[in-house]
């Protein structure tokens, strides 16, 4: 069997590293915001050439206190993708705003920067733009729009890591970034974490404040905050695995560059990467229109898939209040019907590619 993702080995790869570390936050006793907290914050502003990151429990919350952090609320409108794992929305929603969505850009699967600037009006406060697949959207126009029309931009940089716009890090590029360490992503936690990054001090001053209660001082709530933070366990963790990120990366690349030879010629869409990005792969997805086969085929012969994402945001019955109609947003839609997500994580061998991209050809033969 190849599974889609395998954390099993990348953990026997770093074990000695990873269970060091966990022994010194064990015998230290101390579990919630302390110095391995503090530590990873440094560091992971340092790797993306931020000023501040602020450590907090998930990515959908690294999101919601993103949001709060400037203020949006009922009332306000927020402009993000169709296409992405639905906590980009509810974190949105868990705010009291209101969710606009701009279609995507066939190639990318990223936000259509064209389409934006339609959904604007004096209710918008903020973009957000989601690095899918860990691949970078296309920032330049995005953020021009959000100086033209004076909003922010917070990026959901969840799914990539160290991906590269014109030779700079996602989650650096606009005014706030935002990640998630879920197990599976390219930067792994052991259990659930997320990060804030800015270069505004008062952005960075009022999350702190919010993941914590709204506590200036213990058992004194200044503000009505959250209880998102994020745990040393997993800090000292990421640690480790933060040293590791570029290395992966490039072998998530290589994985990708194999599989893109491999299916090359078939009726199939491989990912696209622009010049002007560097894609780090989170997933590798290829489109088709017989999608649902593929898979039923693949699995057969023991290939784990996964479809990222099968309902587009507007079509989630929990949106169903957005009232937007099932073909107004048809490149996202169309997406949903045929993205295919292949293995891929680090590990992966060139003969488990191979095995993979020949299973692939045989169903189209």
């Amino acid at each position: 069997m190849i599974p889609i993702s395998d954390l099993k080995e990348q953990y026997q790869n770093i074990k000695e590293e990873i269970d060091s570390v966990i022994e010194r936050v064990m015998e230290r006793g101390w579990f919630i915001l302390g110095e391995e907290v503090e530590r990873f914050e440094r560091e992971f502003a340092s790797f993306l050439g931020s000023t501040h990151a602020v450590g907090v429990n998930t990515g959908t919350d690294a999101l919601f206190i993103a949001l709060r952090s400037l203020a949006v609320g009922p009332g306000d409108e927020v402009i993000t993708t169709p296409l992405t794992a639905t906590y980009t929305a509810l974190a949105i929603s868990m705010t009291g705003a209101t969710v606009v969505l701009a279609d995507i850009d066939e190639d990318t699967y990223n936000i259509d920067p064209q389409k934006i600037e339609d959904k604007i009006n004096k209710k918008t406060r903020v973009l957000m733009p989601v690095h899918l697949y860990g691949n970078p959207a296309d920032m330049e126009p995005i953020l021009a729009l959000a100086e033209k029309h004076n909003l922010k931009v917070v990026e959901d940089a969840a799914q990539a890591h160290g991906a590269l716009y014109k030779g700079q890090e996602v989650g650096s590029l606009g005014d706030i970034g935002c990640f998630s360490f879920y197990p599976s992503k390219n930067l792994g936690a052991y259990g659930d974490a997320g990060m804030i990054t800015t270069n505004d001090a008062n952005v960075a001053e009022k999350a702190r404040l919010i993941r914590n209660g709204g506590q200036t001082d213990r058992y004194h709530h200044q503000i009505l905050g959250v209880n998102s933070r994020m745990d040393e366990l997993q800090a000292a963790i990421l640690s480790v695995k933060l040293k590791h990120l570029r290395e992966w990366n490039e072998k998530r690349r290589d994985i990708a560059h194999l599989y893109n030879e491999r299916l090359e010629g078939l009726n199939i869409t491989l990912p696209m990467e622009r010049e002007d990005v560097k894609h780090v792969y989170y997933l590798y997805i290829l489109r088709t229109n017989q999608r649902d086969n593929l898979k039923e085929f693949l699995a057969e012969n023991d290939i784990g898939t996964q479809i990222h994402y099968p309902v587009p945001v507007h079509l989630q019955k929990a949106y169903e209040f957005l009232n937007v109609s099932s073909g107004s947003l048809p490149c996202a839609g169309k997406a949903a019907r045929e993205v295919l997500s292949l293995p891929m994580y680090p590990e992966l061998k060139e003969k488990q590619v191979n095995f993979v991209s020949e299973t692939i050809r045989k169903f189209y033969e």
